[in-house]
């Protein structure tokens, strides 16, 4: 931890470590990556019992949702780092034909990853592995509302990975804000809009990326010909782990009369099934962060026009919300005007597809978007009329498994997307570059160029420009020219040790 007023020493100290260059071998990179999941390895128990103390996070839920799920990423660093790091060669056009033009990955340098407190580990640690990958310096800054899991990190952190490169800065309002002043070269936050823009507006005094995860209002639409018993558990399970309290959880239902009559009954037995007639005493149930978000959950069921199906109860002394399914709710109630982050799911009442694409798309875009059901003409509609991160069909969450898609909002949602590969391009700058050699032909091509302008150099220039569609055989051309020169150079040779009894001059010595 650094103490206030010294966190530009801590960023100098990163970027003079990044100026020196240790960051850039590959093997540096690999030996980083490897000691992140040794301490992952190493430090399971502790990491739970801090998520325990945080958010009374089961066993479970700490290790696939954190824990596990940051070994599978760095797991996948470690395996693709040298392919990510490799120049990346593009197609050329005519006048380029006997040039090398490739993409080079450069790292930044020196970044900052800011946690939230939802998934303290995932969300602080998650983006460390590609920022690593790509050869960056990063400070970290873990969410203060979620204390111990941020004390854990700045213990952790330095005792496995370069304590120049890779920093971490605990405290609240005054640190962050101290910190937001300094010049880093990418910002990586995760959390609310609201503090989004924020982020934002400091980034913008030093012109400074950002990438932005935020959330929203995630949408799921169901229909008659969803297998409602899969449904229920898919749905249920995606908005009660994490008690609710995740950005991509389900936000609100859109059905017809019929579905949510069969579906508030589904879930009114499941819930029972999975946490006993009394779910406060199970233990497969997170509690609300703190105070002020529970009150503010409190308030939108209080607030709420509609009627209470399921759940309700809550214990302010316990931070604890029950499961709560509301149907009949108004368009314009406060639970239907900002995203609940809890275990409240409100159910809409709509008569087609038409209706429920519109009711999405009069809102901000929403951060994911789910459908149920087995028609390919409405998850298609959904798909092309909707704008949306991302879209599950017949499922929920389970799209974040899957490092070979890019995580990340559109408009209100967010901006920038990361995991895996695309965690790696977040913090690299894809330079651009031309090798060209002096040959002649190469020069015949590019004269056209130099003074003293003339028409016929403005239409050589033109076709030789032109973006036209080059059949791929055509780049084989250099190598084709160099083989084809090679053998004629033999032929040459051959001829020429004929034509002046070449041979028979090496015979005779």
């Amino acid at each position: 931890m650094a103490p206030t007023g010294q966190l530009s020493r801590v960023v100098a100290n990163s970027r003079a470590a990044f100026l020196s260059g240790r960051t850039r071998p590959l093997a540096w990179r690999m030996s980083q990556l490897q000691s992140l999941l040794q301490l992952l390895d190493e430090n399971e128990a502790e990491i739970c019992e801090a998520l325990g103390k945080d958010l009374r996070k089961p066993k479970q839920e700490c290790i696939s949702f954190e824990i596990e799920f940051l070994r599978n990423d760095v797991r996948g660093c470690i395996n693709n780092i040298e392919s990510w790091m490799a120049d990346y060669y593009v197609e050329k056009n005519i006048v380029t034909m006997m040039d090398t033009t490739l993409i080079h990955y450069d790292p930044l340098g020196v970044v900052l990853i800011m946690g939230a407190w939802n998934y303290p580990i995932q969300l602080s640690l998650g983006p460390l592995g590609g920022a690593i990958s790509a050869g960056n310096c990063v400070i970290i800054k873990p969410s203060e509302l979620a204390p111990a899991t941020s004390s854990i990190i700045a213990t952790l952190i330095p005792r496995y990975l370069d304590k120049e490169c890779f920093q971490v800065v605990e405290g609240g309002i005054t640190e962050t804000t101290e910190l937001l002043e300094e010049r880093f070269d990418h910002i990586f936050f995760t959390g609310s809009g609201a503090v989004g823009k924020i982020v934002r507006e400091a980034a913008n005094k030093h012109l400074t990326p950002v990438t932005l995860e935020l959330g929203g209002k995630s949408p799921v639409y169901i229909d008659s010909s969803a297998d409602l018993d899969i449904t229920t558990r898919r749905l249920l399970w995606a908005k009660c782990i994490n008690l609710g309290q995740t950005c991509i959880a389900p936000d609100y239902v859109l059905c017809s009369k019929e579905v949510e009559v069969k579906l508030v009954e589904k879930m009114r037995s499941l819930i029972g099934e999975w946490y006993g007639n009394d779910p406060q005493k199970s233990p497969n149930l997170c509690r609300i962060i703190n105070n002020r978000n529970w009150d503010r959950l409190n308030n939108l069921l209080k607030s709420t026009k509609g009627k209470i199906e399921l759940g309700g109860e809550t214990d302010s002394n316990d931070l604890y919300i029950a499961p709560t399914v509301i149907t009949g709710v108004g368009f314009d109630e406060p639970v239907m005007m900002e995203e609940i982050f809890g275990p409240i799911l409100p159910i809409v009442s709509v008569k087609s597809v038409d209706e429920a694409v519109e009711f999405i798309n009069k809102r901000d875009k929403p951060l994911t978007l789910y459908v149920f059901s087995s028609n390919k003409a409405t998850q298609n509609a959904f798909k092309t009329k909707t704008s949306s991160g991302s879209m599950v069909v017949n499922d929920a969450v389970v799209h974040l498994s899957v490092e070979t898609l890019p995580f990340g909002g559109v408009g209100a949602s967010g901006m920038g997307g990361y995991h895996g590969k695309y965690t790696f391009t977040t913090f690299s700058h894809q330079k651009s570059v031309l090798v060209r050699d002096f040959s002649a032909l190469g020069e015949y091509l590019g004269e056209t160029r130099y003074p003293p302008y003339q028409d016929w150099k403005i239409k050589r220039m033109g076709l030789l420009l032109k973006n036209r569609k080059i059949p791929k055989c055509l780049s084989l051309i250099p190598y084709i020219s160099c083989f084809l020169l090679g053998a004629g150079s033999v032929v040459l040779a051959k001829l020429l040790a004929i034509k002046f009894n070449l041979f028979e001059f090496l015979q005779d010595m």
